[in-house]
């Protein structure tokens, strides 16, 4: 085997290595979450916990929900680099964790400052249904929108947008991430917030919106996916609005678990 041959077999091994890394990690990350979350109160509305608290589990979240998807992204700008160390691939992805913490910091402070504005008015038998319903239904409707559209095409394909915001060093690499996981964002942020909807302490739901994510990131039919995507929100809106005790696995804030819950 020439020095050639042997070059392209040792650098395929180690983009294999790294997305078992991001593999094997995204499985820690599910472990300390399910330990984390043992107990909570899994329904919309639950109170969220101090910022330092929710900051910290929502950071292990998306660890856990988002690592699957982005690692094809990781091995291809590892392949690209054309470096055999990890250090710059690491960069890249703690880019991501980095953009979607401050994303869930935003999160806690608009759900913080809604129950303190509203109150009373959030409350599952006056508007909390009906806000948790609208959520959904927007999630849904943004499925179909040009932007998600956009942002959705930059996490499918993302050779052309590393070639034309290429920057060289572990800056570089901090950087690139950085501006892709905020089309990262701007493609799943609505998912998110059907995952507060539904209930953000929810494993059950976290599991359903991170296959969504994962799903409509690798699955070759795109078009299938988003979809699927869209009909299974829109069918949860209806639950949620119309009979939320029939949604299978959906706690109903006062009222308990939907049928065919765990």
């Amino acid at each position: 085997m020439s020095s050639l041959e042997l070059d392209v077999l040792s650098a395929a091994r180690a983009r294999l290595g790294l997305v078992a890394l991001l593999v094997g990690l995204a499985a820690l990350a599910w472990w300390s979450t399910v330990r984390a979350m043992d107990g909570m109160i899994a329904n919309p509305g639950a109170e969220l916990g101090t910022l330092g608290w929710f900051v910290g589990v929502w950071i292990v979240m998306m660890a856990a929900m988002m690592l699957p998807a982005v690692s094809p992204t990781v091995a291809l700008y590892a392949r690209m680099t054309r470096q055999r160390g990890i250090a710059r691939p690491v960069a890249f992805t703690a880019a991501y964790l980095v953009v979607w913490g401050a994303a869930g910091v935003a999160a806690y402070g608009l759900y913080a400052l809604a129950r303190h504005t509203l109150g009373s008015q959030l409350a599952w038998h006056s508007g909390g249904r009906w806000l948790a319903g609208g959520v959904l239904a927007v999630a849904a409707l943004y499925e179909l929108t040009p932007l998600k559209d956009l942002c959705l095409s930059k996490c499918r394909s993302p050779f052309g947008f590393l070639l034309g915001t290429w920057r060289e060093g572990l800056r570089g690499a901090f950087g690139m991430g950085s501006k892709h996981a905020a089309w990262c964002l701007g493609c799943c942020w609505a998912l998110m917030a059907a995952l507060f909807a539904l209930g953000v302490m929810s494993i059950l739901w976290m599991a359903v919106v991170a296959g969504l994510i994962t799903i409509e990131k690798v699955m070759p039919w795109r078009r299938v996916a988003v979809w699927s995507t869209t009909l299974l929100l829109a069918l949860l809106a209806a639950g949620v609005l119309a009979a939320p005790g029939s949604v299978p696995g959906f706690v109903v804030p006062g009222g308990g678990m939907g049928m065919g819950g765990m």
